[in-house]
């Protein structure tokens, strides 16, 4: 649920060879994500990896048409999970250390921005405003205008993403305040570029239940 960096600075992060379009730089600013992540991999026989593991195939199990390719990755590091390339979900091994109603709760968050599409979506966002090769003129020109678009497109999916997991917490028996007490043994989080704030996802939850 922790924030990705902002994926407008992929274009600035990440080094851009010739003739490549835009997916391909956002592609490959994920993957280098993606593997700083997996040099913190938690081994499958970790008791407490097993724990967060099953909880995952207990939420993908309760989902009509999971998608085949989507994979779980479990981590040691400050994040506490996080979806990338629209199919792998990272999460944090302290996650075995919440209920297990909190657990399926952060895990359907993911999912649901698996199950969405949302890293389609913003692809298609970018390649709207980014048509082609990647130039650093063309670039700097939408710079404003799609960061702010890709912000906004990013808090929509956050809260659609909260919409899902609360669904399938309840499809699992399980209470809706849950997201509710997790947030309370959560750090209190401001509102980032490509995240709404503890405060505001409270009060969109509120409004679902």
């Amino acid at each position: 649920m922790r924030a990705v960096l902002l994926f407008l600075l992929a274009l600035f992060v990440a080094p851009v060879w010739c003739a490549e379009d835009i997916l391909t730089v956002l592609q490959r600013s994920q993957q280098m994500q993606l593997e700083a992540l997996t040099e913190g991999q938690v081994d499958d026989d970790d008791p407490e990896a097993q724990v967060v593991r099953r909880s995952f195939e207990r939420i993908v199990a309760a989902v009509d048409e999971a998608p085949g390719d989507v994979r779980l990755l479990v981590v040691r590091g400050p994040l506490l999970a996080v979806c990338l390339m629209g199919r792998v979900i990272a999460a944090n091994v302290s996650l075995a250390g919440l209920t297990e109603s909190e657990r399926d709760f952060v895990l359907a968050h993911e999912l649901g921005h698996v199950m969405q599409r949302h890293w389609s979506q913003l692809g298609q966002l970018y390649q709207q405003y980014i048509p082609g090769e990647v130039v650093q003129a063309q670039t700097d020109a939408v710079a404003s205008v799609l960061g702010r678009e890709a912000s906004e497109l990013s808090h929509r999916q956050e809260y659609e993403a909260d919409a899902f997991a609360l669904q399938l917490i309840r499809r699992l028996g399980e209470p809706d305040d849950t997201p509710l007490l997790l947030f309370q043994h959560l750090p209190l989080v401001r509102a980032t570029a490509t995240h709404p704030g503890t405060q505001q996802r409270v009060v969109h939850l509120r409004t679902l239940q």
